[in-house]
């Protein structure tokens, strides 16, 4: 590894192949989005090298020749850091050592990275851990050395690195440990969602950087912390919020999606990723200012099939359309007419969005008839505060003046309240 000041970021090359089934855009985006996750994690990009190839090669992921092409360029620009577009597996990296002599990533490797950065609550860094010990199983090679041996720079946070006579051992009984403690954490999270069943739960979901972020603050008027990078947010939150005159909803801004999302990290945020699977709507957030919008959709729509969130409601809202043209606005109105069109850092089109979630909102939506004697002002108040009253009068049966109340609610308003309503009978 090449030396470099303290303190100073590290100097990575990013390497490409593109192969059958893959355009010349495709490899150049997916570089672009590596090297703004190689950003991220705190790295500098200094060169990036790309191959065509039929498939990629089981050895050394590129040729043998373009091995040593990079190895000549991690020299010439002093590079601490390769980092590859794709997964790399233990023979591959063994291989690719004996040539470049310097740390090597992969596109998963890197992710975990930045999630082991921005981790902070226990639950997330839990979650993380695992992630990265799952990842960290297959990959043993030579280079690693203890666990209790840490050395800095990208790739290297988080559980560390194990000595490969016992790393299976040592990795095993560390995993058993961490899924204890998520399960503990989904107890609570249950608790904390049974706690919540009144009120109708919309999540933000989108591909990362497309803004949801952005667009928590503006529906909930909260200050959740939003960057321009890749990854900003990392642990979900939650608010209530109102929308239309009176319906209270709990808003969930969710972690981003991004191309090949790691497997394990998706199983390790299983407990996190419940809150979407959960919800009643979910806000798909998509930055209509990307060239490549309709694939960010695609892998959206994909990473919800997997997490089995393929049937929720979904509500698109294309973000950032102060960055198009008014002929591009509209001719994408006009393509998709039942999406919301706003920029929520501009706070446009919010009250548009506003009445579109409380239209998908009310279409899930049961009416019902319920009598509650005017003595029972607690079941009375609840009501009228979740519910939407439709009609109201008093009956008097047999000298007790009775409510009979006419309301709209949802489901998880209904399953709420049915305890309560359970007591009374029509008269």
């Amino acid at each position: 590894m090449a030396d470099r000041p303290r303190n100073a970021p590290e100097r990575a090359v990013v390497v490409g192949a593109m192969t059958s089934g893959r355009t010349r855009a495709d490899v150049a985006d997916s570089l672009e989005e590596l090297k703004q996750l190689a950003d991220t994690a705190g790295a500098r990009v200094v060169d990036s090298v790309t191959q065509t190839l039929p498939r990629l090669n089981p050895a050394t992921y590129i040729g043998s020749g373009k091995v040593q092409d990079l190895g000549a360029v991690v020299k010439s620009q002093k590079a601490d850091l390769v980092i590859f577009d794709d997964d790399l597996s233990p023979v591959q990296v063994r291989n690719l050592e004996k040539v470049i002599g310097c740390k090597l990533l992969d596109r998963s490797g890197l992710i975990l990275d930045i999630f082991a950065s921005r981790a902070r609550t226990a639950i997330a860094k839990t979650q993380v851990e695992l992630a990265q010990l799952e990842y960290l199983r297959t990959r043993l090679t030579r280079q690693w050395t203890h666990l209790s041996r840490q050395q800095g720079g990208i790739g290297t946070r988080g559980p560390g690195e194990t000595q490969i006579e016992t790393d299976r051992r040592l990795i095993g009984r560390r995993m058993v440990t961490l899924k204890k403690r998520l399960e503990r954490f989904d107890r609570q999270r249950t608790t904390q969602r049974h706690g919540r069943r009144r009120y109708v739960r919309i999540s933000l979901v989108g591909y990362t950087n497309a803004g949801k972020s952005t667009l928590m603050n503006a529906i909930t008027g909260s200050t959740v912390k939003a960057e321009d990078r890749l990854f900003a947010t990392l642990d979900a939150t939650t608010r209530v919020t109102s929308v239309g005159a009176k319906l209270q909803v709990l808003v969930s801004d969710t972690v981003g999606f991004i191309r090949k999302l790691p497997h394990n990290l998706i199983e390790s945020f299983k407990s996190t990723l419940d809150e979407v699977r959960q919800s009643d709507l979910l806000l798909h957030v998509v930055d209509i200012a990307s060239t490549r919008y309709e694939d960010h959709m695609a892998v959206v729509s994909a990473t919800l099939r997997q997490i089995g969130a393929k049937d929720n409601p979904v509500l698109v809202a294309f973000n950032k359309i102060d960055q198009l043209t008014a002929e591009a606005v509209l001719s994408l109105k006009r393509e998709y007419p039942d999406a919301a069109f706003i920029s929520a850092e501009r706070r446009i089109g919010m009250r548009s969005l506003e009445e579109r979630l409380l239209a998908r909102i009310e279409e899930g939506f049961v009416e019902q008839t319920t009598y509650v004697p005017v003595t029972d002002g607690k079941t009375l108040a609840l009501i009228r505060s979740l519910a939407q009253v439709l009609e109201e009068h008093m009956v008097v049966v047999e000298e007790q003046p009775i409510a009979c109340l006419r309301f709209r609610a949802s489901q998880a308003t209904l399953a709420t309240l049915r305890p309560t309503l359970q007591r009374y009978r029509k008269p």
